[in-house]
């Protein structure tokens, strides 16, 4: 059964009038890990789309990217994204719900905001409105705020941006070190890692720039050392 077949399966509770924050009570297993990591992303890039106030179609189409949707399932997708991008209200109680479900690892956590700020920066801008939503659901998943302000340099084209920040190390640290921080970056970066710990396969897209990120990185910082 593939990850979008179990995903309408979660969501028949739906149908009954249940709310999309009732359906994560139903996803308990670590076989549906990737189930509630998709529907959060979902869930909160269709509410952090609409914090500036307007939806628009490169913020779907961004979403579009970090998944793959097959298009048999395309219709059930998007019954999950205009449900939740009605309004803003409420994305609290999603993030504190996936706070708890993935409480005991927070690489999970990191690459759903790697995939929220994809969403966030789509339409070519990044506004105040966006940035306090995800610095507050970066503060309920227990995100440091050294970790946010590494995908902040990475994904927004007016932040402090240099390859210090992009690999989450001090500029005064030793090649070594930096050279173990650009290896543990690449290791969880791998779509094996990801799939192993909930990302489902159809996002491990999301790697693809990450990987592109560190790497360009490293080769400044060698350049700079050199």
């Amino acid at each position: 059964m593939s990850i979008w077949s179990r995903i309408i399966e979660a969501l028949r509770a739906l149908s009954k009038g249940d709310s999309l924050s009732v359906v994560f009570d139903h996803l308990r297993g670590p076989r549906e890990r990737s189930v509630a990591f998709t529907i959060a992303v979902i869930a909160l890039g269709a509410k952090m789309a609409k914090a500036d106030g307007l939806v628009t179609r490169n913020e779907v189409t961004a979403f579009r990217e970090v998944f793959q949707i097959p298009p048999e399932d395309e219709e059930g997708a998007a019954r999950v994204f205009n449900l939740a991008r009605q309004d803003v209200a409420g994305f609290e109680d999603y993030a504190e719900r996936i706070a708890r479900m993935f409480k005991d690892d927070s690489p999970v956590l990191c690459d759903l905001m790697e995939g929220l700020f994809h969403i966030a920066v789509a339409d070519g801008d990044y506004h105040d409105a966006e940035d306090a939503f995800l610095s507050r659901v970066a503060e309920i998943f227990g995100l440091p705020q050294h970790k946010f302000e590494v995908l902040r340099a990475r994904f927004v084209p007016d932040a402090k941006r240099d390859p210090y920040t992009v690999l989450g190390i001090s500029p005064d640290a030793s090649m070594k070190e930096i050279r173990a921080a650009w290896s543990q970056a690449v290791r969880e970066s791998h779509p094996d890692q990801m799939v192993a710990r909930g990302v489902p396969e159809e996002a491990v897209k999301m790697a693809e720039r990450r990987m592109v990120d560190i790497n360009r990185a490293w080769d400044e910082i060698q350049r700079i050392h050199a």
